[in-house]
Protein backbone atom coordinates (compact mmCIF):
# COMPACT_ATOMS: atom_id res chain seq x y z
CA UNK A 1 0.00 0.00 0.00
CA UNK A 2 1.10 3.75 -0.30
CA UNK A 3 0.67 5.69 2.84
CA UNK A 4 1.64 9.00 3.19
CA UNK A 5 2.59 11.40 5.89
CA UNK A 6 -0.66 13.67 5.37
CA UNK A 7 -3.93 13.07 5.95
CA UNK A 8 -5.70 11.88 3.02
CA UNK A 9 -9.28 11.35 4.29
CA UNK A 10 -10.29 14.51 3.36
CA UNK A 11 -9.31 13.85 -0.28
CA UNK A 12 -11.33 10.23 -0.28
CA UNK A 13 -14.78 11.06 1.87
CA UNK A 14 -15.31 7.37 -0.54
CA UNK A 15 -13.24 4.16 -1.26
CA UNK A 16 -13.02 5.68 -4.73
CA UNK A 17 -12.11 9.01 -6.37
CA UNK A 18 -11.97 9.88 -10.05
CA UNK A 19 -8.97 12.56 -10.90
CA UNK A 20 -8.96 14.19 -14.15
CA UNK A 21 -7.07 17.01 -15.54
CA UNK A 22 -7.53 18.90 -12.89
CA UNK A 23 -5.82 16.80 -10.65
CA UNK A 24 -8.66 16.60 -8.16
CA UNK A 25 -10.83 14.13 -7.09
CA UNK A 26 -14.66 14.51 -8.14
CA UNK A 27 -15.47 14.80 -4.60
CA UNK A 28 -14.05 18.16 -4.13
CA UNK A 29 -15.69 21.12 -2.83
CA UNK A 30 -13.37 23.88 -1.31
CA UNK A 31 -11.77 27.73 -1.81
CA UNK A 32 -8.76 28.11 -3.96
CA UNK A 33 -6.10 27.56 -1.44
CA UNK A 34 -7.86 24.33 -0.09
CA UNK A 35 -7.86 23.30 -4.18
CA UNK A 36 -4.60 23.51 -4.32
CA UNK A 37 -3.21 22.10 -1.49
CA UNK A 38 -5.75 18.93 -2.79
CA UNK A 39 -4.08 19.24 -6.00
CA UNK A 40 -0.46 18.63 -4.45
CA UNK A 41 -1.50 15.85 -2.28
CA UNK A 42 -3.34 13.88 -5.37
CA UNK A 43 -0.22 14.57 -7.54
CA UNK A 44 2.24 13.10 -5.41
CA UNK A 45 -0.72 10.49 -4.30
CA UNK A 46 -0.63 9.59 -8.38
CA UNK A 47 3.05 9.94 -8.59
CA UNK A 48 3.66 7.54 -5.85
CA UNK A 49 1.03 4.63 -6.98
CA UNK A 50 2.25 5.29 -11.16
CA UNK A 51 5.52 4.02 -9.71
CA UNK A 52 4.33 1.21 -7.52
CA UNK A 53 2.12 0.08 -11.27
CA UNK A 54 5.48 0.43 -13.27
CA UNK A 55 7.32 -1.32 -10.43
CA UNK A 56 5.27 -4.31 -10.31
CA UNK A 57 5.15 -4.36 -13.97
CA UNK A 58 8.59 -4.65 -14.12
CA UNK A 59 8.92 -1.32 -16.11
CA UNK A 60 11.69 1.02 -16.65
CA UNK A 61 9.31 4.00 -15.99
CA UNK A 62 6.03 4.87 -14.56
CA UNK A 63 2.90 4.70 -17.77
CA UNK A 64 1.19 7.00 -14.86
CA UNK A 65 2.30 10.06 -13.46
CA UNK A 66 0.12 13.43 -12.47
CA UNK A 67 1.74 15.47 -15.27
CA UNK A 68 1.10 13.10 -17.81
CA UNK A 69 -2.79 13.45 -16.49
CA UNK A 70 -2.76 17.47 -16.14
CA UNK A 71 -1.20 17.47 -19.64
CA UNK A 72 -4.38 15.10 -20.87
CA UNK A 73 -7.99 16.09 -21.46
CA UNK A 74 -9.28 12.34 -22.88
CA UNK A 75 -7.47 10.50 -19.72
CA UNK A 76 -8.79 9.80 -16.23
CA UNK A 77 -7.31 8.19 -12.98
CA UNK A 78 -9.25 6.48 -10.38
CA UNK A 79 -7.53 5.96 -7.16
CA UNK A 80 -9.06 3.35 -4.41
CA UNK A 81 -8.01 3.96 -0.62
CA UNK A 82 -8.68 2.39 2.40
CA UNK A 83 -11.15 4.95 4.12
CA UNK A 84 -13.39 1.97 5.99
CA UNK A 85 -10.47 1.48 8.69
CA UNK A 86 -10.78 4.51 11.02
CA UNK A 87 -8.09 7.46 11.73
CA UNK A 88 -5.36 4.83 11.99
CA UNK A 89 -5.46 3.19 8.85
CA UNK A 90 -6.97 6.23 6.86
CA UNK A 91 -3.99 7.00 4.82
CA UNK A 92 -3.57 3.92 2.80
CA UNK A 93 -4.22 3.77 -1.12
CA UNK A 94 -4.17 0.84 -2.32
CA UNK A 95 -5.49 0.78 -6.03
CA UNK A 96 -5.18 2.90 -9.61
CA UNK A 97 -6.64 2.41 -12.72
CA UNK A 98 -6.00 5.06 -15.62
CA UNK A 99 -8.66 4.83 -18.66
CA UNK A 100 -8.76 7.07 -22.22
CA UNK A 101 -9.59 7.18 -25.16
CA UNK A 102 -7.72 7.57 -28.36
CA UNK A 103 -8.03 6.68 -32.19
CA UNK A 104 -6.34 3.79 -33.25
CA UNK A 105 -5.34 2.16 -36.46
CA UNK A 106 -7.00 -1.70 -35.56
CA UNK A 107 -7.25 -5.27 -37.21
CA UNK A 108 -10.67 -6.88 -37.00
CA UNK A 109 -11.27 -10.83 -36.78
CA UNK A 110 -10.33 -11.25 -40.75
CA UNK A 111 -7.12 -8.89 -40.44
CA UNK A 112 -8.35 -6.26 -42.25
CA UNK A 113 -7.58 -2.74 -40.95
CA UNK A 114 -9.74 0.01 -39.75
CA UNK A 115 -9.20 3.33 -38.31
CA UNK A 116 -11.19 3.94 -35.20
CA UNK A 117 -11.60 6.87 -33.41
CA UNK A 118 -12.13 7.49 -29.74
CA UNK A 119 -11.65 3.99 -28.33
CA UNK A 120 -11.74 2.85 -25.13
CA UNK A 121 -8.50 2.21 -23.56
CA UNK A 122 -7.56 1.00 -20.32
CA UNK A 123 -3.89 1.87 -19.83
CA UNK A 124 -2.39 1.33 -16.09
CA UNK A 125 -3.96 -0.81 -13.22
CA UNK A 126 -2.54 -1.86 -10.20
CA UNK A 127 -3.63 -3.26 -7.08
CA UNK A 128 -1.36 -3.56 -3.89
CA UNK A 129 0.05 -7.47 -4.02
CA UNK A 130 -1.26 -6.82 0.20
CA UNK A 131 -5.01 -6.14 -0.67
CA UNK A 132 -5.10 -8.82 -4.20
CA UNK A 133 -7.63 -11.18 -4.19
CA UNK A 134 -9.97 -9.96 -2.28
CA UNK A 135 -12.04 -8.43 -4.61
CA UNK A 136 -10.77 -4.61 -4.23
CA UNK A 137 -9.52 -5.08 -8.25
CA UNK A 138 -13.07 -5.91 -9.97
CA UNK A 139 -14.80 -3.58 -7.49
CA UNK A 140 -12.37 -0.53 -9.21
CA UNK A 141 -12.98 -1.89 -12.74
CA UNK A 142 -16.69 -1.92 -12.13
CA UNK A 143 -16.85 1.76 -10.90
CA UNK A 144 -15.04 2.96 -14.04
CA UNK A 145 -16.87 0.70 -16.21
CA UNK A 146 -20.48 2.08 -14.61
CA UNK A 147 -18.84 5.52 -14.67
CA UNK A 148 -17.66 5.69 -17.96
CA UNK A 149 -20.49 4.10 -19.09
CA UNK A 150 -18.08 1.43 -20.98
CA UNK A 151 -18.66 -2.38 -22.29
CA UNK A 152 -15.04 -4.36 -21.00
CA UNK A 153 -15.49 -6.26 -24.79
CA UNK A 154 -15.26 -2.71 -25.95
CA UNK A 155 -12.24 -1.73 -24.42
CA UNK A 156 -8.73 -2.02 -25.64
CA UNK A 157 -5.50 -3.30 -23.62
CA UNK A 158 -2.48 -0.95 -23.68
CA UNK A 159 1.07 -3.35 -23.21
CA UNK A 160 -1.25 -5.48 -20.39
CA UNK A 161 0.22 -7.65 -17.97
CA UNK A 162 -0.53 -11.39 -17.55
CA UNK A 163 -1.94 -10.42 -14.25
CA UNK A 164 -4.63 -7.77 -16.06
CA UNK A 165 -5.02 -10.66 -19.10
CA UNK A 166 -5.92 -13.53 -16.15
CA UNK A 167 -8.12 -10.59 -14.37
CA UNK A 168 -9.81 -9.77 -17.96
CA UNK A 169 -10.75 -13.57 -18.74
CA UNK A 170 -11.44 -14.51 -15.13
CA UNK A 171 -14.13 -11.84 -14.44
CA UNK A 172 -15.26 -10.76 -18.05
CA UNK A 173 -14.67 -14.01 -19.88
CA UNK A 174 -12.57 -11.95 -22.41
CA UNK A 175 -10.11 -14.53 -23.80
CA UNK A 176 -10.06 -14.31 -27.65
CA UNK A 177 -7.76 -11.78 -28.73
CA UNK A 178 -7.34 -10.28 -32.01
CA UNK A 179 -3.95 -10.29 -33.00
CA UNK A 180 -3.02 -6.61 -33.01
CA UNK A 181 0.52 -5.17 -35.03
CA UNK A 182 0.57 -2.10 -32.28
CA UNK A 183 1.05 -3.08 -28.25
CA UNK A 184 -3.01 -2.83 -27.76
CA UNK A 185 -4.50 -6.02 -27.06
CA UNK A 186 -8.31 -6.30 -28.19
CA UNK A 187 -11.01 -9.08 -27.80
CA UNK A 188 -13.25 -10.93 -29.89
CA UNK A 189 -16.79 -9.14 -30.02
CA UNK A 190 -15.48 -5.33 -30.33
CA UNK A 191 -16.01 -4.97 -34.15
CA UNK A 192 -19.38 -6.90 -33.34
CA UNK A 193 -21.32 -3.39 -33.57
CA UNK A 194 -19.96 -2.48 -36.77
CA UNK A 195 -20.60 -6.27 -37.99
CA UNK A 196 -23.79 -5.86 -37.21
CA UNK A 197 -23.96 -1.92 -38.97
CA UNK A 198 -22.55 -3.34 -41.60
CA UNK A 199 -25.42 -6.77 -42.29
CA UNK A 200 -28.06 -3.84 -42.05
CA UNK A 201 -26.73 -1.98 -44.45
CA UNK A 202 -26.56 -4.74 -46.69
CA UNK A 203 -30.07 -6.02 -46.22
CA UNK A 204 -31.01 -2.90 -47.04
CA UNK A 205 -29.05 -2.60 -50.09
CA UNK A 206 -30.59 -5.56 -51.23
CA UNK A 207 -34.22 -4.53 -50.48
CA UNK A 208 -33.66 -1.61 -52.60
CA UNK A 209 -32.48 -3.88 -55.36
CA UNK A 210 -35.81 -5.99 -55.21
CA UNK A 211 -38.19 -3.11 -54.92
CA UNK A 212 -36.31 -1.80 -57.66
CA UNK A 213 -36.50 -4.64 -60.06
CA UNK A 214 -40.46 -4.91 -59.47
CA UNK A 215 -41.04 -1.66 -61.36
CA UNK A 216 -38.54 -2.43 -64.38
Amino acid sequence: MATFEFDIRHLFPQPIVKVTSTLLPHTFHGQQQQALEATAKISAIIDRLGELSANAQKLNKPITTAQKLRQSDNQVVYLMADVAKGSERGDEVVGLLKIGTKDLYLFDELGQARKVDNVPCILDFYIHDSRQRMGLGKKLFETMLNEEKWNPVKCSVDRPSEKLLGFLKKHYGLERAIPQANHFVLYDGFFEHEKSSEKVTELTRSRRMLMTNRYF
